[in-house]
C-alpha cells in the first residue's frame, strides 16, 4: 500500500524528498482528476491532498470518505497554514466521543 500526494508544487516536492510520488495542481479540474487516478491504482491507500486542494473538490472527498474503503483521504495543512475554518483533530474527536479531552 503507498501513499500519493496531491497539493501545491511546493508541498508534493516536499513529499518526493520523502520517497512519496505526488502529483501538483492548481485547478478543482485538476485535483479531481488526479485523486480519481490515484485512486484506481490498485496500490494507493492513502491520498494525501492539503486543506485548500480538499476545499475545491470536497464532493468528491467527502463522497470517498462515505462510500470507499480505500483510499483513505488525508487532509494537511498547506504551506499558507490551516484554514481558518476547518475544525482540529482534537474537536473532532471530541464531538464524536462525546467528551472533552484534556
Amino acid at each position: 500500500m503507498t501513499f500519493y500526494c496531491i497539493a501545491d508544487e511546493d508541498t508534493v516536492r516536499g513529499f518526493r524528498l520523502a520517497g512519496i510520488r505526488g502529483q501538483a495542481v492548481s485547478t478543482a479540474r485538476e485535483a479531481e482528476a488526479a485523486v480519481n487516478e490515484a485512486a484506481d491504482r490498485g496500490d494507493c491507500g492513502v491520498i494525501i491532498l492539503t486543506q485548500s486542494v480538499a476545499a475545491g473538490i470536497r464532493e468528491l472527498v467527502e463522497s470517498f470518505r462515505l462510500e470507499r474503503d480505500r483510499p483513505l483521504i488525508l487532509e494537511i495543512p498547506g504551506p499558507e497554514g490551516p484554514l481558518a475554518d476547518r475544525r482540529s483533530l482534537r474537536q473532532v474527536v471530541e464531538e464524536a466521543v462525546g467528551l472533552r479531552i484534556d
